[in-house]
């Protein structure tokens, strides 16, 4: 359906201008980390690790074997452990 067109008043634009705060969405905020030391699941058996990690609260836990090519951004509430025979060797966040 056509809107009939009008035309502007002196003064006022006839396209609208950038967005202001008001109009725009809020910046989103991660959620908490557990508070938590990813070296102390180095040498923890790799299932052992996995469910200690679920039960301390991260949402994410993702086991890899050695030289494992991954992508690198950084995703709050994820626990990343490298895995060699069943044991955890390395343990970091994100």
């Amino acid at each position: 359906m056509r809107m009939p067109r009008h035309s502007p008043e002196p003064g006022f634009r006839t396209r609208p201008g950038p967005p202001t705060v008001r109009g725009m969405a809020s910046i989103p905020t991660s959620p908490a980390q557990p508070d938590d030391s990813p070296g102390a699941y180095v040498g923890l058996a790799a299932e052992a690790a996995e469910q200690r990690a679920r039960a301390r609260g991260w949402t994410s836990v993702r086991a890899l074997p050695p030289g494992a090519i991954i992508t690198m951004e950084y995703q709050a509430g994820r626990i990343n452990f490298e895995v060699d025979e069943a044991v955890v060797t390395r343990c970091w966040v994100g």
